[in-house]
């Protein structure tokens, strides 16, 4: 009796420690959201099993509702992204019954929150996936659904979407390269006036010398520009003017923007009949412009040049045969690895221009992370290489030292470029870090603008501007007439300098490092760009030992000595140093 006493003792014992070692409140956490979660499950379940119900609106907010609780009140745990990635499918099957585009937008909205907030998670790429079917079969814009199926082979290749999303990437890429350049956006009459495109906005960024203008559109559309002279008796100033056909103005656009840069007066937008959109510039003091359009999101780009050049500048560029925008020179179509810089005796070489002040794009950041794997992500790592750039070229160079982005926060490409412009920097540094489906890849390639017909050039540019293949190949006709050998030749030479300096620097102190050597490719990022601009790729995050590498201090070091040693070689070559 007295055994069987000691028994029971120690087994009572036992339970009311195991109690007093676990926390009521997880036990308690796990169990509510996990049984909300259920509840939630319940009522969908229901809700398909029953035609009649399905009709009512009410009844799929309810189910939404209960699934919003979980994700919620327990946004932490493991129910969380299973209960937002039902809500978004239960968004998408109310919008079968209602046809409203708030519903489809908010169903695109949840399947974009779980691959931004639960990126870890098995749900992650399902989501991603979702994103392209939405674009492909409700949207009918096949442009970003194949950019939302790219998506997910860049950002989860070891998901088990990504079969999936590369056969619907092959299902979209003979259409994509049969199209006209126009991205075929259906845009949703419901959500905009009579089926037209919305003009959203307009930005723009400006000096005495330069001016970026970059009209926002809510979809891709034709347009024709056209430049009208001053006319004195009706005192209008010239005028350079774009219609954008089948658009209408939005109500939140600000239809009238003062810029008095020295350049521009004024620029403005008016629905000019009722499918037509005028985007008026009153100039003020113009000697050359240019007007290209870029993708996802569609926006249309207006560079205006003018005064403020030295003499011998101004007669160096007037005299040069391949300064003008007009230029009829043939495209170069660009390599896979170029085999030396260009030899060409540049302009700036000419008129022995100074390097004084360079600006450093760190790329991606807020809302768009660049590549990731592991919870490691792109925009992380080259914000803070370059903060370490930036110090050691102010320290060892002396030049000012500008970053397009100080912290986590989302810029357009187009933005980065305008914002180099404006500073009048002499050299501009894109840092990336690369990602391939092949884990076993890796190296450093350092990039200049141009086209590029080698498919992985090709890929790279597509990830990085976040477009198609489709859309990179329509770059073609837009770099025929932005692209000046000037340009080109000290772009290149820069680039050879960075990727020689870089390979030698790392090989000093790793054991391998694999030269992927300078390639041409259209970068948005420097499309326009008024100075030698190239785009490094300084390693691959998919690869286990270069991501080691990207998150070292070390390597930051390395890179950035590397960096500085060949700007100060590129400054010497051009013969205004030692």
């Amino acid at each position: 009796m007295k055994k069987n006493i000691g028994y029971t003792v120690l087994i009572l014992f036992l339970i009311f420690t195991f109690i007093g070692l676990t926390d009521p409140r997880q036990c308690s956490s796990a169990a509510t959201s996990a049984s909300l979660l259920s509840n939630a499950d319940q009522c969908r379940k229901a809700l398909y099993k029953s035609v009649s119900k399905m009709k009512y609106r009410h009844n799929w907010l309810n189910c939404i509702g209960k699934y919003k609780t979980t994700y919620t009140k327990y946004s932490s745990s493991s129910e969380a992204p299973w209960a937002m990635f039902r809500a978004a499918g239960m968004y998408l099957g109310l919008y079968g019954y209602s046809g409203a585009s708030g519903d489809l937008e908010k169903g695109l909205e949840l399947y974009r929150n779980v691959v931004d907030r639960y990126t870890k998670h098995r749900v992650a790429d399902d989501a991603q996936y979702r994103v392209g079917e939405i674009f492909y079969k409700y949207k009918k814009d096949s442009t970003q659904a194949y950019v939302e199926f790219l998506k997910v082979e860049i950002k989860f290749p070891s998901g088990d979407m990504k079969p999936k999303a590369q056969e619907m990437m092959d299902k979209l890429s003979p259409a994509l390269n049969n199209g006209n350049g126009i991205s075929q956006k259906v845009v949703d009459v419901s959500s905009s006036a009579k089926g037209l495109v919305a003009v959203k906005d307009i930005r723009h960024w400006s000096t005495p010398t330069y001016t970026r203008v970059v009209v926002d559109v809510d979809g891709a559309v034709k347009y024709a520009e056209h430049l009208l002279k001053a006319d004195s008796k009706l005192n209008k100033p010239r005028r350079l003017y774009m219609d954008l056909e089948r658009t209408f103005v939005s109500s939140s656009i600000d239809k009238y923007i003062p810029i008095k840069d020295g350049l521009l007066q004024t620029a403005r937008a008016g629905q000019y009949n009722k499918s037509t959109v005028r985007v008026v510039l009153d100039i003020n003091n113009m000697d050359d412009y240019k007007i290209f359009h870029l993708y996802d999101p569609f926006r249309i780009v207006v560079d205006v040049k003018g005064g403020g050049r030295t003499p011998a500048v101004a007669a160096a560029v007037k005299s040069s045969p391949s300064s003008r925008s007009t230029s009829t020179r043939p495209v170069n179509k660009g390599m896979k690895r170029t085999k030396s810089p260009d030899g060409s005796i540049s302009l700036a070489r000419q008129l022995g221009l100074n390097v004084e002040r360079i600006v450093i794009d760190p790329g991606h950041g807020g809302k768009d992370p660049g590549c990731s794997f592991k919870g490691v992500y792109e925009k992380d790592i080259v914000l803070k290489l370059a903060k370490v750039v930036k110090s050691q070229l102010e320290k060892n160079i002396g030049c000012e030292v500008f970053l397009t982005r100080n912290t986590d926060i989302f810029l357009p490409l187009d933005e980065r470029t305008a914002f180099a412009n404006v500073k009048r920097a002499d050299l501009f540094v894109s840092l990336h870090v690369n990602a391939h489906k092949r884990s076993s890849v890796n190296g450093i390639e350092t990039y200049y603008l141009n086209m590029a017909t080698d498919e992985e050039a090709v890929m790279v540019a597509a990830r990085e501007n976040a477009t198609s293949r489709k859309n990179i190949s329509d770059l073609q006709g837009i770099l025929n007439d932005l692209m000046l050998n000037t340009k080109i030749t000290e772009s290149s030479k820069l680039a050879y300098d960075i990727q020689n300096s870089i390979i030698a620097g790392v090989t000093k102190s790793h054991k391998t490092i694999k030269n992927l050597g300078v390639k041409q490719a259209p970068f948005y990022v420097l499309i326009g760009a008024e100075m030698p601009a190239i785009l490094i790729e300084t390693g691959f995050i998919t690869n286990y030992t270069e991501r080691q590498r990207l998150q070292s201090d070390v390597y930051y070091g390395v890179i950035a000595r590397s960096i500085v040693s060949a700007i100060d070689t590129y400054i010497k070559s051009i013969g205004i140093g030692g």
